[in-house]
């Protein structure tokens, strides 16, 4: 059986709803990521700098690993 893709216009307003808000989260989680991962000295990252970037585009865990583990808390 061949399942064809729905299209956007196919889609109800609450699953647009929905794929929307979680595309802004993970939108706003990588970014969060990047911009923190930009700012910190090395020293305060767990890791190396040159792993952690391509580990931001794998989504949505990348961000979540970064922003979870990934640096140093500074009290």
């Amino acid at each position: 059986m061949i399942r064809s893709r729905k299209r956007w216009q196919d889609l109800s307003e609450r699953q647009k709803a929905v794929i929307l808000t979680v595309a802004s989260i993970e939108l706003s989680l990588t970014a969060t990521a990047a911009a923190d991962l930009f700012t910190r000295p090395a020293s305060g990252i767990r890791g190396s700098k040159a792993l952690w970037w391509p580990l931001l585009l794998v989504q949505p865990f990348g961000p979540i690993a970064y922003l979870t583990l990934g640096h140093r808390r500074t009290p």
